[in-house]
């Protein structure tokens, strides 16, 4: 198996190693004392991640190089229990010794086109640039049960290629609007790190990577770093039909 995938026991065990690959690159970024950019993921399992991070690691991390972003939010208030913003702050954020200008949030409540529009040009000014468009550092994404990731869903795969940095989407189901990082973006990432757990995906993860024909439908298979790379972080379940 490529070193590009591992396959941990637990939800817990997958974000601990995750947890000390994140914070070495951190420290190695504040030693240098340059800027390093994350994009954050909403969903259960980057809650593991958060909750490591604050625990282990509050104090001892200088937190002040580091700039986070989110990949995606739902338009909802920043106090709604469907935020991303507001799951990553109540577990992970508001423990650790951080200027409030390096936390970028998508502010949910307002216009959503309008929003797409600022957030864009947020990233944009506290990023680096290659290739014309952002270079975040670290992009964390998790994948639903129907391939999708951040919030680019099937049948909305014309959200790879955007020239946008950002875009409004709808979730196919409950109609729900959401603002999203762009394929583009993503991928012009130097890391990616898709981190997945549970059966339901174990179906979508043995497609995306036996390489199925069905699995072009998938966002989460168009996502490939053109310069960086890109790790799959699954757990046993996740990963029970590519073991």
């Amino acid at each position: 198996m490529s070193d590009s995938v591992k396959i941990f026991h637990t939800p817990s065990d997958l974000a601990g190693y995750f947890a000390e690959e994140l914070i070495a690159r951190i420290r190695k970024a504040a030693r240098n004392q340059r800027p390093f950019t994350i994009a954050l993921s909403g969903g259960s399992t980057p809650k593991f991640l958060f909750k490591i991070l604050a625990e282990k690691y509050s104090v001892s991390v200088d937190w002040r190089y580091v700039h986070f972003f989110w990949g995606d939010e739902r338009c909802v208030p920043p106090d709604d229990p469907e935020s991303n913003f507001g799951a990553a702050s109540l577990i992970f954020l508001s423990k650790i010794k951080i200027p409030a200008e390096n936390i970028h949030m998508i502010h949910g409540e307002e216009n959503p086109r309008r929003e797409a529009a600022r957030y864009s040009e947020e990233i944009r000014k506290f990023t680096s640039q290659t290739n014309g468009l952002p270079a975040f550092d670290i992009i964390i994404l998790g994948m639903g049960d129907d391939g999708h990731t951040a919030s680019i869903f099937p049948g909305n795969l014309h959200l790879l290629e955007s020239e946008k940095i950002c875009e409004t989407a709808l979730h196919p189901v409950s109609g729900q609007q959401r603002i999203t990082i762009t394929g583009k973006v993503i991928n012009n990432s130097d890391s990616v790190y898709f981190m997945v757990t549970g059966d339901s995906k174990a179906k979508i993860i043995k497609q995306i990577f036996k390489k199925e024909p069905a699995s072009l439908n998938f966002p989460a298979t168009h996502i490939i770093p053109m310069q960086g790379r890109a790790f799959w972080l699954l757990d046993e379940k996740a990963g029970a039909y590519i073991i």
